[in-house]
C-alpha cells in the first residue's frame, strides 16, 4: 500500500448532503473520489436488496465482494495524493474493520427529524440499520478504540457555514482547504453511481451547498416509533460536531 496516499473515508447515513460533500472533495486538484464502492457488497448481503430502488442494477455493475473493494479499491493504488471514498455505515456489513487503521475517518450525522422524511420517500418503512444512527455510535466508538479522534459533521452545521466548517474539517484530517470546495457545475459527475436517478436530484440542480432551511411540513406519525430510537444516537454524535 503506498503510504503517500491520504486515504479518506466518509461514513454517512442517507439523505446527509454526502453527495454535496463528495462533490465538494471532488472539485480539489488533488484528490480523485468513489461514491459508495461497498454499496453492492451491502445489497447483495442483505434484505436492503428487496426495497432500495435500482437494487439489481447496483448489483449487477459493480464488485460484490466487499472485501475485494478494500483491498483493489480503499487499499489500492491510486494516481492521485488524497482519495476520497463516500460511504453509507451500514455498507460496511459483516466486514473485517482493521482496514479503518489505514484510512482517515470522518462521521456525518443528520438530525433525524429532517432525514427520516426525505429518506421515507423512498424507503417507506425503514428500520433504525437502514437510517445508520446506532451504527455510527458504533462506528465512533470502535475507531476511538483504535486510537483515532475522527471528526463528527453535522449536515446543519455545513450548510449553516460550509467555508468555516470545511476549513476546520481540512486542518483536522491534514489536507490544506481549497476555495474550489465550496461551489461545482451544475449536473451529474462521471464518479457518480448508478443509483444518482433515484437520490441525487437536487444535487444535480445545485451549483454549491444549498442554505439551511428548516422543515416546515409535519413529520410522518409512522416514522414517530424510529425517531424516537434514533434521538439518543444522534444527540450524542451531535455533541461533537464541527459548528459552524
Amino acid at each position: 500500500m503506498n503510504p503517500n496516499i491520504t486515504r479518506i473515508c466518509l461514513w454517512s447515513g442517507p439523505r446527509n448532503v454526502s453527495t454535496a460533500l463528495m462533490y465538494a472533495f471532488a472539485q480539489r486538484n488533488d484528490t480523485s473520489v468513489f461514491d459508495e464502492p461497498l454499496y453492492a457488497h451491502y445489497l447483495s448481503k442483505t434484505p436492503a436488496r428487496q426495497y432500495h430502488p435500482g437494487a439489481e442494477e447496483v448489483i449487477a455493475t459493480m464488485e460484490n465482494d466487499g472485501g475485494k473493494v478494500v483491498d483493489d479499491l480503499i487499499l489500492g493504488d491510486h494516481d492521485m495524493p488524497v482519495v476520497f471514498f463516500k460511504h453509507m455505515t451500514h455498507h460496511l456489513f459483516e466486514l473485517d474493520l482493521g482496514f479503518l487503521d489505514q484510512t482517515v475517518n470522518i462521521l456525518l450525522t443528520r438530525d433525524p427529524i429532517e432525514m427520516l422524511p426525505s429518506y421515507a420517500a423512498w424507503v417507506e418503512t425503514p428500520s433504525l440499520r437502514d437510517v445508520g444512527y446506532a451504527l455510527h455510535l458504533e462506528l465512533l466508538h470502535h475507531l476511538q478504540s483504535r486510537g483515532q479522534n475522527p471528526p463528527v459533521l453535522d449536515s446543519k452545521q455545513i450548510l449553516l457555514n460550509p467555508r468555516k466548517v470545511l476549513n476546520e474539517l481540512c486542518a483536522r484530517i491534514g489536507i490544506p482547504f481549497q476555495e474550489a470546495m465550496l461551489s461545482w457545475k451544475a449536473g451529474a459527475r462521471p464518479e457518480d453511481g448508478s443509483w444518482a436517478k433515484y437520490w441525487y436530484k437536487s444535487v444535480h440542480e445545485s451549483t454549491g451547498f444549498g442554505e439551511y432551511v428548516k422543515k416546515s411540513t409535519p413529520f410522518p406519525k409512522h416514522l414517530e416509533p424510529l425517531l424516537a430510537e434514533c434521538i439518543p444516537y444522534y444527540e450524542q454524535l451531535n455533541a461533537l460536531a464541527i459548528q459552524a
